[in-house]
């Protein structure tokens, strides 16, 4: 339609305004591309209304959920503690947690976290033992005086040695958890067919575990979690995530309940409260089935996908967990999933789906203040690369040398370090990283299609 002659002199304006405004548009549009994303930086999009939960009261999931057949068979148990709940549940409750009909939350405080009540995991363990042992004292000053009671030591993170955090009233106090949650689940909900424990900084993948279960019986006495040990004491990493059975969890708690006081004092001798778990349930008769890469103890970011491990190569598993994930972690691979599952035709995420589709496209040849954790070379007796102190460019002139070199790294130090492995990494002030990209793509030009999902079985 012509415009009246009034208007005419705005018409080449009006066209000049509109071209510009999309060649704008264009510029700033992401068609594909690999610029790398910070990954402490929280996942745009994701804020679902308090309102739009699973109501743990009644197991009731909200009408946008999709629908996991076998889901409504398991009660998820988050373990956490007074320090860490609020800066670490509430992401959990708007997204992994947000459709799972049954769950419950144990902790050393007895609170509300996003509508949603604690369990004091220590309600029903004897005051004598609360009163009498130091390992206590923090739950005693939170019972008695709440959050105020809290002392800057008690947020103060100390480095992980050999027997853990020792210095940490929280880590101390963490170990006496895992036998009364164990009674805590089975008191919830004595009816599960399977019983799933988690930490606050664990990421679940719920598609993943009901097609990892349905290969038991849940009343066989099983035992499913990343194998780990302590002496001679096989059990399974709590951070990692583990599940029990409907006939382990009665059995082991019957197995307790003759016993507390016996094991109490195993408990106090111990370090790892998942050990003294472990302990316990092979005492019951109830053995570890050994499930990495199902659970593992790393992050997304840092697992090695194309290498093998413990005699299983990764990449055509389904991963049920990634430990230490930041809520800031949390929220972006929850944003991941949901896509994948709705774009794609798939009923499971197995490693090489994550590889291709969330690690690859955020490598990059280098950056700064970024730790691709790139080790081979952090122990002094085996370090392989340059003697002196090294500039990026004659590290990665090191790492190109080495046909099977893949990445490298050069410390705040100057120091050269290179892997085979390819890891996404996280951000590291001083640290810069690189990748040979074409040696990436070769790698996984040769790895399996994963045409069937590899499953641990036994």
């Amino acid at each position: 339609m012509p415009l009246p002659a009034r208007y005419g002199r705005w018409g080449p304006i009006l066209a000049l305004v509109i071209l510009t405004l999309l060649i704008i548009h264009f510029l700033n549009a992401d068609f594909g591309s690999k610029t790398t994303q910070d990954v402490i930086e929280p996942a745009p999009g994701l804020t679902i209304e308090e309102n739009n939960q699973t109501d743990p009261r009644t197991g009731h999931v909200p009408s946008s959920c999709p629908s996991l057949p076998g889901m409504e068979d398991v009660l998820v148990v988050i373990k956490t503690g007074i320090t860490e709940a609020q800066d670490k549940v509430p992401v959990h409750l708007r997204t992994t947690l947000r459709c799972i009909p049954h769950k419950i939350i144990v902790s050393d405080f007895e609170e509300d976290i996003a509508n949603v009540r604690t369990f004091d995991v220590f309600r029903n363990v004897s005051d004598t033992l609360k009163q009498g042992n130091g390992d206590f004292a923090l739950y005693n000053r939170a019972r008695e005086g709440g959050r105020q009671a809290l002392t800057s030591q008690d947020h103060t993170k100390v480095a992980n040695g050999p027997t853990g955090m020792m210095d940490n009233p929280g880590w101390k106090l963490d170990k006496w958890k895992f036998l009364p949650m164990i009674h805590t689940a089975r008191h919830a909900r004595p009816d599960a067919k399977w019983f799933v424990f988690l930490e606050a900084d664990t990421y679940p993948i719920w598609p993943n575990l009901i097609g990892w279960l349905s290969h038991f019986n849940s009343e066989d006495r099983l035992y499913l979690g990343n194998q780990m040990q302590i002496g001679p004491n096989l059990f399974a990493h709590g951070g990692s995530g583990f599940v029990l059975s409907h006939a382990a969890i009665h059995t082991v708690a019957d197995f307790h309940t003759r016993h507390v006081d016996e094991w109490d004092k195993i408990t106090d001798r111990e370090w790892a409260g998942d050990c003294v778990l472990g302990m316990a349930l092979a005492m019951a008769e109830i053995p570890l089935t050994w499930s990495w890469p199902h659970v593992t103890t790393q992050s997304v970011w840092e697992q090695d996908m194309l290498h093998d491990a413990f005699s299983k190569q990764p990449w055509c598993y389904a991963p049920f967990t990634f430990h230490h994930m930041t809520p800031a972690d949390v929220d972006r691979f929850y944003q991941f999933e949901q896509q994948w599952f709705a774009e794609t035709n798939s009923s499971v995420l197995t490693y090489s789906d994550v590889f291709r589709n969330l690690i690859r496209p955020t490598l990059a040849d280098h950056l700064d203040n970024w730790d691709n954790f790139a080790s081979s070379g952090d122990d002094k007796e085996d370090y392989k690369g340059p003697k002196t102190p090294a500039t990026l460019a004659a590290c990665a002139d090191y790492c190109a040398a080495d046909p099977e070199c893949i990445q490298y790294r050069l410390t705040a130090e100057s120091r050269c370090t290179t892997s085979q492995a390819v890891l996404r990494g996280k951000p590291q002030p001083g640290t810069q990283s690189g990748t040979m990209l074409w040696r990436v793509d070769a790698a996984v030009q040769k790895m399996e299609q994963c045409e069937k999902v590899t499953w641990v079985t036994a």
